[in-house]
């Protein structure tokens, strides 16, 4: 994972939550965890990671903070910890 992606997943990790994450990179961030996106109707996609799946909004811009939220507890189920797998 290259440094710009370790950043990304330490913002979603950061308090408060940053109103600022693309959603290309934290798709790519994602994607370089291993994850699989698949495309879901209208502007939602689906994202299994170590089992787990869940479905989330294609934002346009940046993230709301709300769904921050849900993929930090998506990922903190999906056994991930920045701290520990992608010190920065």
């Amino acid at each position: 994972m290259n440094h710009k992606h370790r950043k990304t997943l330490h913002a979603l990790f950061a308090h408060p939550e940053p109103a600022n994450l693309a959603p290309a990179d934290v798709e790519h961030v994602l994607t370089d965890l291993g994850a699989e996106l698949h495309e879901r109707n209208g502007a939602k996609f689906s994202v299994t990671l170590n089992g787990h799946t869940a479905n989330f909004h294609h934002a346009k811009h940046s993230l709301p903070k709300d769904e921050v939220r849900q993929l930090r507890k998506y990922l903190e189920d999906a056994g991930i910890d920045p701290q520990r797998d992608y010190p920065l």
